[in-house]
This record gives structure tokens, C-alpha cells and sequence, in this order.
């Protein structure tokens, strides 16, 4: 995992996702999905090239079921990104690293 991709809890959820002044992007993942671990080298991609725009943290639905509850989180991987403490864009599934970038292009300032 990328030093710019750090975990986050339900206890560390909201300071480190909604009180952040810089946009989130989170990857609601467990460690048995397929899909999330084709994922991680995206994300972790992503983290290092978005460094100071976007931050990217990853939140293990196995191990924190509270907040993957509140946000109805079904399926994995599921990506949200949120700004002001706010979701801006819910993502399913596995993406192209091509089209995460565009997804989240208004916020990273691409």
C-alpha cells in the first residue's frame, strides 16, 4: 500500500474523512474480495499522483461495519468521494484507472 493511502475506522471516520478540508476518496474493501485487490494498485496509483488534491483512504467493511451500514455500502468495492464532509460521487465496482480519474477530475483538479 502506497505511504499516501492510509486506513481509516468507524472511531477515526469522521475526523479523517469529514472534517478533512481536502476532498476523500474512500474504497469501502475487504481483504477476500477479488475485485478490491485488483483495485489497490489503482488506488494506491492514484494516491501518489493526487497527493495534496485528493486524499485516498481505504475503510475494511469486514472491520468496520457501523460506517459501511450508514452509507449503505452492499457491494465491494465501493468508492466514495467525499468534500466538506459531504458525498460528492458514489462509485461500484472495479474501474479502469482512466475512468476513477474522470470521476473524480472536478475535485483532484485535473
Amino acid at each position: 500500500m502506497s505511504d499516501n493511502v492510509t486506513e481509516v475506522t468507524d472511531a477515526t471516520f469522521e475526523a479523517d474523512v469529514l472534517q478533512s478540508a481536502t476532498p476523500v476518496l474512500v474504497d469501502f474493501w475487504a481483504p477476500w474480495c477479488g475485485p478490491c485487490r485488483t483495485m489497490a494498485p489503482i488506488l494506491d496509483e492514484i494516491a501518489d499522483e493526487q497527493a495534496g488534491k485528493v486524499l485516498v483512504k481505504k475503510l475494511n467493511v469486514d472491520n468496520n461495519q457501523a460506517t459501511a451500514s450508514k452509507y449503505d455500502v452492499l457491494s465491494i468495492p465501493t468508492l466514495f468521494l467525499f468534500d466538506g464532509g459531504e458525498v460528492k460521487k458514489k462509485l461500484i465496482g472495479a474501474l479502469p484507472k482512466k475512468k476513477l480519474l474522470e470521476e473524480i477530475a472536478p475535485w483532484a483538479g485535473s
